[in-house]
C-alpha cells in the first residue's frame, strides 16, 4: 500500500485552493460538498467559479502569495506555472497545511480520488496519481454495482445502532446486523419502503433479545488453483464472514487477505513427511471452534472434494453433530490446465479424462491398477505425483502405455511462479529432475499434453546449458 486511505471530517475547516480555472473548479466542488470554509484564491476567476461557490467558498481575485495559507487544514495548488506551482506548494507546507498540487503528484502529500458519494455511503478509487483515467473507469464501474439508495440504508441502521446495543448481546451484534444487511429489511429500505421497514427492525430487534448464543457453522471451501481472481463468488463472501479461518500450505497470502482481519487464521497445512497437525487434530480443531458459536471456513486449495480429505472432515463434522457445508472451487487439474492452454478432454484427442493421486501412505507405490490405467488411452492427471514421477511412469510403460505418450509438468499453476515442461512419458522422470519441479504440481499423461504451451526437455537442456556457460 503505497498511501494510506483516511476520511476526513472536513466541516468548518479551512480549505484554501490557489488557483482560479477549471482544475480549481473541479476541486472546489469536492471540499464544498464536504463541509469545507473554503477559499479561493487566483487570478482571473473563471465565470463558473463565482456562479457555482458565491455561497459557499470565499472567492479572491488576485494571486495567492504565502500567508493565504495560514490556519489551513488542506491546501490545493492548480497553477499552470510549474515554478510558481512548486513556490505556492512549499509556502503552503511552511504554513502547516497538506498539499495537493494539481497534476504533480510527486508535489502531493494528499491526493484527491475517484468518487462515489452515496450520503452516507462514500467509496474512493485513486491509483496514487498513476492512472487517473483508470481511476474513473473504476468509479463508473463501481457506480454500476451500488443501489440508488444505499446511503439511506446506512443512514437508516445508523438510526437503529443504539437499539441494537441495548437489547442484542454482544456476540450476536455482528451476525445481527449481517442478518440485516443480507435480509428482506435491507432490500425493503433499497426499495424505498422504509416506514415498514422501520416496524419490522424493531420486532427483529426484540427477537433478537431472546436468542441464545447462535449455533456454530463450519464451511468446507475450495480456494481454487491460487489465483484469487478464481475465486467463486460465495467462496469470497465466506471468507468475509469467516471468525476463524484454518487454511492450508497451498493457500498463498493473496487469498487470505481476502478474508476480515479481526478473523484468526489457524495454518494446518501439510507437506510430504510434515504435517502441521493430524487429520484427526483438524477436525477436532473444526468441531471445537464450531461449538464455540463461531462461523468456521476450513479453506483448502484447489476443490476439497478431489484429493483434499474434504470428504474425511466432512464425515467427522456431521458426526459430531455440527452443522457443515462444501463450496467446491477449482481445482487444480482444470485451473494448472487452462493456464498453460491445455484441453483435459478434446474430441481428436481424448474422450475422458481420470484423476488419481500419486500419494501414499510411508514411502510406497499408490495403490493403482496401472493396467486398467494404462489400457484406457485418454488423459490420465497425477496429484501429488513428483515424487513418485519416475516410478509412475515405469509402471505405465510396463502395463502398456507407449513411451512416446506425450506429458506434461505444471508447477504452480495459475500462480505468478507457474512453470510447464512437457516432453513423453519415458522423459517424465528427467524432467522432474532436470526442471528442478518440487510441486505443488500436477502430471498429465496423454496426447492433450501436447497442446500445453510448455518448455520441452530440449529446451530445457539448452537453457541449462546457457547457464553453466554464464
Amino acid at each position: 500500500m503505497k498511501q494510506f486511505p483516511a476520511f476526513l471530517d472536513l466541516s468548518g475547516r479551512r480549505i484554501v485552493i490557489a488557483g482560479g480555472g477549471a482544475a480549481a473548479l473541479q476541486k472546489a466542488r469536492l471540499f464544498a460538498a464536504a463541509g469545507a470554509e473554503l477559499f479561493v484564491v487566483g487570478r482571473p476567476l473563471v465565470p463558473a467559479l463565482a456562479e457555482e461557490l458565491a455561497d459557499r467558498a470565499v472567492l479572491i481575485e488576485r494571486t495567492a502569495v504565502a500567508n493565504d495559507f495560514a490556519a489551513a487544514t488542506l491546501a490545493v495548488v492548480a497553477e499552470d506555472d510549474e515554478a510558481r506551482a512548486e513556490a505556492l506548494a512549499a509556502a503552503a507546507r511552511e504554513q502547516g497545511a497538506l498539499v495537493n498540487v494539481v497534476d504533480r503528484p510527486e508535489l502531493c502529500d494528499f491526493l484527491t480520488p475517484s468518487i462515489i458519494d452515496r450520503g452516507e455511503v462514500v467509496v474512493a478509487v485513486s491509483t496514487g496519481g498513476a492512472a487517473p483515467v483508470l481511476g474513473r473507469r473504476l468509479r463508473a464501474q463501481i457506480e454500476t454495482l451500488l443501489p440508488a439508495r444505499l446511503g439511506e440504508l446506512a443512514a437508516f441502521a445508523r438510526s437503529f445502532r443504539r437499539a441494537v446495543a441495548g437489547k442484542v448481546p454482544p456476540p450476536l451484534r455482528r451476525r445481527f446486523w449481517e442478518r440485516f444487511f443480507d435480509g428482506p429489511l435491507a432490500a425493503q429500505v433499497l426499495a424505498g419502503d422504509a416506514r415498514g421497514a422501520r416496524e419490522a427492525m424493531l420486532a427483529e430487534i426484540n427477537r433478537a433479545d431472546a436468542e441464545a448464543a447462535g449455533e456454530g457453522v463450519v464451511h468446507i471451501v475450495g480456494a481454487g488453483p491460487g489465483d484469487p481472481e478464481l475465486l467463486t463468488l460465495r467462496a469470497l463472501r465466506l471468507l468475509q464472514e469467516a471468525d476463524v479461518i484454518l487454511y492450508d500450505r497451498l493457500v498463498g497470502e493473496e487469498i487470505l487477505a481476502l478474508a476480515r482481519r479481526d478473523a484468526a487464521r489457524v495454518y494446518v497445512g501439510k507437506a510430504k513427511s510434515n504435517h502441521a497437525l493430524p487429520q484427526e487434530e483438524i477436525e477436532a480443531l473444526l468441531v471445537r471452534y464450531a461449538r464455540e458459536g463461531k462461523r468456521v471456513v476450513r479453506l483448502k486449495g484447489g476443490d476439497p472434494f478431489v484429493f483434499g480429505r474434504g470428504g474425511e472432515e466432512l464425515d467427522a463434522l456431521r458426526a459430531a453433530g455440527v452443522r457443515a457445508f462444501v463450496t467446491p472451487g477449482i481445482t487444480a487439474a482444470t485451473g494448472c490446465a487452462a493456464a498453460v492452454g491445455m484441453p483435459l478432454t478434446h474430441r481428436d484427442h481424448a474422450q475422458a479424462v481420470t484423476f488419481v493421486t500419486g500419494h501414499a501412505k510411508g514411502e510406497g507405490d499408490p495403490d493403482l491398477d496401472w493396467s486398467a490405467l494404462a489400457r484406457l488411452g485418454h488423459t490420465l492427471v497425477v496429484y501429488m505425483g513428483v515424487g513418485k514421477a519416475r516410478r509412475i511412469a515405469e509402471n505405465l510403460i510396463g502395463a502398456g502405455r507407449a513411451p512416446a505418450t506425450p506429458v506434461a509438468v505444471v508447477e504452480n499453476g495459475a500462480r505468478p511462479d507457474q512453470r510447464a515442461l512437457k516432453g513423453t512419458l519415458a522423459e517424465l522422470g528427467a524432467l522432474i529432475e532436470e526442471g528442478g519441479v518440487k510441486g505443488p504440481a500436477i502430471l498429465v499423461v496423454g496426447e492433450v499434453a501436447a497442446l500445453a504451451e510448455a518448455c520441452t526437455l530440449d529446451a530445457l537442456a539448452r537453457e541449462l546449458a546457457e547457464r553453466a556457460a554464464a
